[in-house]
């Protein structure tokens, strides 16, 4: 049974450069966990690792297709089986870095993707009704049809809240209830990070004033200049939608800075609920354990004792 170690928690939280210093001192080779990482050209605004920290420690599952491609969990769980295997026969450790907690779980619990076709029919239909009466209506059926699902994405994920509703109209179940897991495939050893929420907070509006000075709608800019739009999956990501309603006149500037915050810290809170749920991550206050260096050893320790106790 292959070992797989993973380091998870809210945005801004630090797992970037926590999961590089702890990726040096075991051994490990970094999967980005983050559902949006994986598109070339996005790179403000999902917070990639810069070019120096990729020469410092391998990483994987990072520009992986163009914004225009619909990579689905489904697609990134494949991957991600793949490079373990590899990582392991390399004599390195896979570790798992990341704040998206569907593509987490679907690796962790080996999850069964119950293969339902798509029927453009239903599906052309769902979107006009998104399109016409807003993404709510959409959410408030998906949480009287599939509650548990509802809850684990979220109120704005247009993509996978369609395709539930898609698949309940399809097959008259819930979306979740065709998910089935293989859990203890891997050997697993998990740590999420965590800070006080006003501290959190903090950090949160300060990293999106770093992404708005570091060219973030100039980057959106770019995308759009290369025939990207945003009905595209990849543009509901966080920062850029509201990066595109800002350029499309439906916010002004001080709003969608406001948005991109006031949205990020949902995100963080949608965040927490799911890690929570999971028992097997041990937690680790990056606040209370003073400079960088003491959380890293602490989160070694962790691990090393999961792996040991497996």
């Amino acid at each position: 049974m292959f070992r797989l170690a993973a380091l998870v928690g809210p945005t801004a939280v630090g797992k970037t450069e926590i999961a590089l210093q702890v990726a040096e001192k075991l051994g490990a080779e970094i999967i980005s966990c983050d559902s949006m990482a994986v598109y070339r050209g996005m790179d403000i605004g999902t917070a990639k690792p810069d070019k120096e920290a990729q020469k410092r420690i391998t990483h994987h599952m990072i520009d992986v297709v163009d914004p225009d491609i619909n990579f689905t969990v489904a697609d990134y769980q494949r991957q991600v089986k793949e490079l373990i295997k590899s990582i392991h026969d390399r004599n390195r450790l896979p570790l798992l870095a990341g704040g998206t907690g569907l593509y987490y779980q679907a690796v962790v619990d080996d999850y069964n993707f119950f293969p339902v076709e798509s029927l453009q029919p239903v599906r052309q239909r769902l979107e006009e009704q998104c399109g016409e009466q807003g993404l709510s209506p959409l959410y408030d059926r998906l949480r009287e049809v599939d509650p548990d699902y509802a809850e684990k994405v979220g109120p704005n994920d247009r993509k996978r809240i369609i395709r539930a509703l898609e698949v309940y109209e399809l097959t008259g179940q819930s979306f979740s209830s065709l998910q089935t897991n293989r859990r203890g495939t891997y050997r697993l050893a998990a740590v999420g990070l965590y800070l006080e929420r006003t501290s959190l907070y903090a950090r949160i509006e300060e990293r999106v004033d770093q992404m708005i000075e570091a060219g973030l709608v100039e980057e959106v800019i770019g995308l759009r200049s290369q025939g990207y739009h945003p009905g595209l999956n990849s543009m509901q990501a966080l920062g850029y939608k509201q990066v595109w309603a800002y350029l499309e006149g439906r916010l002004d500037y001080e709003g969608m800075v406001r948005a991109i915050k006031d949205e990020t810290r949902r995100f963080a809170k949608r965040q927490y609920t799911w890690f929570k749920k999971d028992q097997r991550i041990h937690w680790v206050n990056v606040g209370n354990n003073g400079h960088d260096g003491a959380v890293v050893k602490k989160i070694c320790e962790i691990l090393d004792g999961q792996f040991l106790n497996a």
